[in-house]
C-alpha cells in the first residue's frame, strides 16, 4: 500500500480498559501498557503498523486530554497537532466526529481508516490489504465500510455483523444488520450460518461519507462539530471543544450511525486479529506451558497448576507461588492481588466499579 497524501489513520486511544485490571489503570490504561511483551505498548504497535504505509502527518491519534502526555511520551515524534485531545470521554460516536471534522477542514478529499488502539493483529500485511481495498471502494462510492472477523468460536464478547452474500466488488459485501453482544445459544447459530462476522470497530470512508451519516443520523453532533470547525487552529480551540462535548450525548458509532445507514459494507478478514479486551483474550493468543499456563513477569512459580493466566511485574523480590490451581485469572500488581476464574472475568467490571464505590480512585 503506497503513502498517499489523502490517505488517513484515526486511532483511538482515550479508553481505560477495565476489563484489564488491575494492570490497567484510569491513570495508565491498556494501550500504554506493553501487555505482550514486546518492549512496546499496544498504542506504540498500532501507531507504527500504520507508519509503514501512511504519511507520518496524516495519523491522527484522539485520547482523554490526561493522556496526551502519555501519547508524547511513547511516541515523540508526532505532531501535537495530531493529537486530539477530548476533554470527557463520550464513547466512539463523538471520538470519531471530532477526528473526522478535523480531517476535513484540512483536506475534503481525505478517506481515513479508523481503528482502535489495543488490538492485536498478527498478519500485517493482509490487514493492509484489505485497508487499500476498503479505501479504493471509499474513493469511488459514498459507503461506510468496516472490516468483519470470520468467527472461530461462538464468542459471546462480540458485536456480529450480518452480510448478504452477493458480492458488490471483490470481497466487499453488503451489511444486512448488526447484532450486540448474543447469548452462547445464539451465537452458534450465527457460527453455523456462515453469513455472521465478528465486528472488530474497525471502519473506513471518505470525509464526505461520514459527514453525510452524521449529517442523518447524528445531527446533533453534526451541528456541534460543524460548529466547531471555525475554532480550529484558533487559540481558543480546546476551550471550544470542551464546551461542545459538554453538550454532547454518548453514543457508540455503531449505535448511533452503523446500525441506521443503508450504505454499510464488510469486507471478511482474517489477519490474526484479537481485541485484546480481556485477560482471556490476552491468554488465548500467548505462549503456554506444558500445562497450558501462561506465565507473564517475574519470581513466578507454579506447581501442579494448568490453564492459568498469571502475571506479576516482581516489584522489590517479591515472590507469586501458585499451587495446585486450574483455570484462574492471577494477577499480582504493587497494591492489588486479583484471583477470578476464568469463567467469570465478565464480572471484572462490575468489580471494579463496586471498588470505585468504597475507596473512590485510589485502587482505580
Amino acid at each position: 500500500m503506497e503513502k498517499n497524501k489523502n490517505h488517513y489513520a484515526i486511532i483511538m486511544a482515550g479508553g481505560v480498559g477495565t476489563r484489564f485490571w488491575p494492570s490497567s489503570r484510569s491513570s495508565y490504561p491498556k494501550q500504554f501498557l506493553d501487555i505482550l511483551g514486546t518492549g512496546s505498548s499496544l498504542l506504540q504497535l498500532t501507531y507504527k503498523r500504520f507508519l509503514k504505509h501512511f504519511l507520518p502527518e496524516n495519523i491522527y491519534i484522539v485520547t482523554n486530554v490526561a493522556y496526551m502526555d502519555l501519547v508524547k511520551t511513547q511516541i515523540p515524534d508526532i505532531n501535537m497537532n495530531q493529537v486530539l485531545g477530548e476533554p470527557t470521554a463520550k464513547n466512539t460516536a463523538a471520538c470519531i466526529a471530532f477526528a473526522s471534522s478535523k480531517i476535513h477542514h484540512i483536506n475534503t478529499h481525505a478517506i481515513s481508516v479508523v481503528a482502535p488502539s489495543d488490538h492485536l493483529i498478527l498478519d500485517e500485511d493482509t490487514f493492509m490489504d484489505h485497508i487499500e481495498m476498503a479505501m479504493n471502494y471509499a474513493r469511488k462510492n459514498e459507503s461506510l465500510i468496516t472490516l468483519g472477523i470470520r468467527p472461530n468460536r461462538p464468542d459471546t464478547g462480540y458485536g456480529y455483523i450480518q452480510y448478504i452474500d452477493e458480492g458488490q466488488e471483490n470481497n466487499i459485501f453488503k451489511v444486512k444488520t448488526f447484532t450486540e453482544k448474543p447469548t452462547l445459544e445464539i451465537a452458534q447459530t450465527f457460527m453455523e450460518s456462515g453469513d455472521f462476522l465478528w465486528n472488530a470497530g474497525i471502519f473506513v470512508w471518505s470525509g464526505k461519507s461520514i459527514r453525510n451519516a452524521f449529517k442523518e443520523h447524528l445531527h446533533e453532533q453534526y451541528a456541534l462539530f460543524h460548529e466547531a470547525s471555525k475554532y480550529y487552529g484558533a487559540s481558543d480551540e480546546a476551550i471550544q471543544v470542551q464546551k461542545l462535548y459538554e453538550q454532547c450525548r454518548s453514543i457508540s458509532i455503531d449505535y448511533g450511525i452503523m446500525e441506521k445507514a443503508s450504505n454499510v459494507y464488510v469486507i471478511p478478514s482474517d489477519f490474526g486479529w484479537s481485541d485484546l479486551g480481556t485477560w482471556t483474550s490476552l491468554y488465548e493468543i500467548s505462549d503456554k506451558d506444558a500445562h497450558g499456563n501462561v506465565v507473564k513477569g517475574k519470581n513466578i512459580f507454579a506447581y501442579d497448576t494448568k490453564d492459568c493466566m498469571i502475571s506479576a511485574n516482581g516489584q522489590n523480590g517479591r515472590l507469586v507461588v501458585v499451587k495446585s490451581t486450574e483455570n484462574l485469572i492471577i494477577v499480582d500488581t504493587p497494591d492489588v492481588l486479583m484471583i477470578c476464574d476464568k469463567n467469570h472475568e465478565q464480572e471484572i467490571k462490575q468489580i471494579v466499579t463496586d471498588i470505585k464505590l468504597k475507596f473512590d480512585e485510589k485502587y482505580i
